[in-house]
């Protein structure tokens, strides 16, 4: 079975979440330290998160970027995260979603999370043909991501290392996080394009 062009996987429960962000080592060692995000964490700028631990190992080169050197996975209340999707704008204009670029412009300014899809990776971090959701949190959404969404946050980091030493030596079992499809109401799903399933 093929997996849906537009589909979120990710690590869940029936009342969590969990998603990944990396950091340098200062602000991932007082965020776990303090379950939540605290200075010299920036709550004025946009923050990431992704459901997909691949894709954040993509983006921080297996926790060995300058300022990525620290994976955390977030545990966030299911809620929350669909408060997040129900009010988010997709971060470029499709023009099967949006009447025309100026509905799309005002979509963007008026909504604090931004959405895209990019190439899911696979082990190698090779892109993969179908696409991993991650959620850009501002203004709002980030005040209750800090102060109402979080349940957890582990620093993943050792796991991260481990996962790219056995990639690298071409272990044929590597076991990454059990992601599996995340279940979005159909108006969510429209709002941010994921593929809807018939049925």
């Amino acid at each position: 079975m093929s997996t849906p062009n537009r589909q979120i996987r990710a690590v869940h429960s029936d009342e969590t979440i969990t998603v990944y962000q990396a950091y340098d080592p200062v602000i991932a060692d007082r965020a776990v330290e303090a379950q939540t995000f605290v200075p010299p964490f920036k709550r004025e700028r946009m923050t990431w998160i992704k459901p997909s631990f691949l894709w954040m190992m993509y983006r921080s080169g297996w926790a060995a970027k300058p300022g990525q050197e620290r994976v955390l996975a977030v545990e966030l209340r299911r809620e929350g995260f669909l408060w997040a999707l129900a009010h988010a704008a997709l971060s470029h204009y499709d023009h099967a979603l949006h009447a025309d670029r100026a509905a799309w412009a005002r979509s963007v300014r008026s909504r604090p999370v931004r959405v895209q899809w990019d190439p899911e990776r696979d082990r190698h971090l090779r892109a993969l043909p179908y696409r991993s959701l991650q959620v850009g949190l501002s203004g709002e959404a980030v005040e209750r991501y800090v102060g109402e969404w979080i349940v957890s946050i582990d620093d993943v980091t050792a796991m991260a290392v481990r996962l790219r030493e056995e990639v690298r030596a071409g272990v044929a079992e590597v076991v990454l996080p059990a992601e599996r499809p995340f279940p979005l109401p159909v108006d969510v799903a429209e709002r941010i394009g994921a593929t809807v399933s018939a049925g």
